[in-house]
């Protein structure tokens, strides 16, 4: 399995995060502001067993994802340094939705998921903000798409953002700090952390999703953990 992670995590969760893949530490350098310039889920979106990427991803990172033979899509538009092209890619696709601010999303993500249903949500920063677990039920660390979700018939659960560490911000949101492979939830900290933490684990759980806790302290945004299956 190959991970796509940002490089400041902290140590102790690098450690264990690489006891399940070859892990791909994610950096970038004065393409967007240094507070998110590490983060994946800015500059990629998983759809299936394809990644789209940003066209402005460093050369680098380009190579070495495609030496691992992972099907790489560029998109249409580039990464900025300020909102909405900070959000363009920040998608949360599964095999039966494509949400996001559609005003924002890229065109090319658009036209692969067009065979999805498509809800728009105002929140662009979907997938910080949005975590799809098995059975389409969904955590959601905003009001906004908790309601437009809830409207949809759609089962998610809220997670108040207030006690997840974002350095450089307020707060930091759930879906950011954590990343979804198969029946495996992984989470950069500890629910008992947050209060709602017994509430959000027991949810977790009922989808049929182990929890696998990355190191020992408060939940950290790190821009979410792209898990991505070794091509055959």
């Amino acid at each position: 399995m190959i991970i796509i992670s940002n490089k400041e995590i902290p140590e102790q969760a690098k450690r264990r995060l690489e006891n399940y893949g070859d892990v791909l530490y994610f950096e970038s350098d004065e393409i967007t502001y240094p507070e998110i310039s590490g983060h994946p889920d800015i500059f990629f979106c998983q759809i299936a067993d394809s990644l789209i990427i940003a066209p402005n991803t460093p050369e680098q990172i380009k190579k070495l994802l495609k030496s691992y033979g992972i099907r790489v899509i560029e998109g249409d538009r580039e990464i900025g340094y300020r909102y909405p092209e900070t959000a363009i890619y920040n998608a949360v696709v599964t095999d039966d939705f494509y949400i996001h601010n559609l005003d924002v999303s890229d065109s090319k993500m658009k036209e692969l998921c067009a065979d999805r249903r498509i809800i728009h949500v105002n929140q662009a920063y979907t997938r910080c903000n949005l975590l799809p677990l098995n059975n389409n039920r969904f955590i959601t660390s905003d009001k906004g798409i908790q309601k437009v979700l809830g409207k949809n018939s759609i089962d998610v659960l809220y997670a108040d953002p207030s006690e997840i560490i974002l350095p450089g911000f307020k707060n930091g949101f759930f879906g950011g700090a954590c990343g979804v492979s198969k029946n495996n939830s992984y989470i950069l900290g500890q629910l008992n952390y947050l209060s709602n933490g017994k509430e959000i684990a027991d949810y977790i759980t009922s989808t049929e999703s182990k929890i696998i806790e990355l190191y020992n302290g408060q939940l950290y945004d790190a821009g979410s953990l792209i898990f991505i299956d070794n091509p055959e």
